[in-house]
């Protein structure tokens, strides 16, 4: 891989705009995203783009080989291990790192029937009290574990809608009763559509902000009466102006990283 300035990591809509704002200060950088879903994602941006997951030695090694002076970290807010993985070869080679961390809703809504949680486990064990239909809407990397962890539950996984994905699924004996392939976000009329559709007991979600349409997820739910747990986010590992919640936060990093490199 040819010399890039920045390294931006991330197959999310986070990624595409922050990219978007590198072609126009013409900054030279490479995308590196961990799917094909994540390359589709990230349109018609200017950088090359990298797929395949990496581990942090890897990324030391990418990092050197391709005098990289600046990472951006834009992946998936629960993506924790690459999150490990970037700090750590970051610190190992002495590159600059900024994460975006999309801004949270967390604390935007309170409910009776809104259970916050820490982590899989603890959501198995507040989703163990209700009934048996499960809906997650966690993404598939981790149904394997949310089978392990709610025996007897009928799990209904909305994913997203690749061959490869759809084969996770049937691999764990998820069949068309549980699967509902679907690229978000969605409106909340379209998921009281799903919730009317197939009548979960309890609807499991992640703290995915604006972008991953949180509040259009748990909303309806809870108007419904149905409960939903959603798992909170990992700790960021940056911090001050490093840790970045905006586009203008972007676009004010990339300005003073233009004008360090001219000093």
């Amino acid at each position: 891989m040819s010399e890039s300035q920045v390294l931006v990591f991330g197959g999310t809509s986070d990624a595409r705009f922050i990219c978007q704002i590198l072609d126009e200060q013409r900054i030279t950088y490479t995308l590196s995203v961990a799917t094909a879903v994540g390359k589709e994602l990230a349109g018609n941006i200017s950088g090359k783009i990298r797929v395949g997951r990496i581990d942090a030695d890897e990324i030391a090694d990418l990092l050197m080989s391709s005098a990289v002076r600046w990472v951006i970290d834009a992946s998936h807010p629960y993506a924790e291990l690459l999150g490990r993985n970037i700090h750590q070869a970051c610190e190992t080679v002495g590159v600059p790192l900024s994460r975006y961390q999309r801004r949270s809703e967390l604390n935007d809504l309170e409910h009776p029937q809104l259970h916050k949680v820490a982590n899989l486990q603890a959501a198995c064990s507040v989703a163990l009290q209700y009934g048996p239909r499960v809906l997650l809407t966690t993404g598939s990397k981790e149904l394997a574990a949310w089978q392990q962890g709610l025996p007897g539950k009928m799990l209904l996984a909305r994913v997203l809608p690749t061959s490869e994905v759809i084969a996770e699924c049937e691999a764990l004996g998820l069949g068309v009763d549980n699967i509902f392939a679907l690229r978000g976000p969605f409106s909340a009329e379209f998921n009281d559509a799903i919730y009317a559709f197939c009548s979960p007991d309890v609807v499991i979600t992640k703290e995915s902000g604006a972008e991953g349409g949180y509040l259009d997820k748990v909303t309806p739910a809870l108007a419904r009466g149905i409960p939903c747990i959603v798992v909170t986010r990992p700790q960021p590992r940056v911090s001050g102006a490093e840790l970045l919640a905006s586009r203008d936060d972007v676009s004010r990093r990339v300005t003073r990283w233009l004008q360090e490199r001219k000093e």
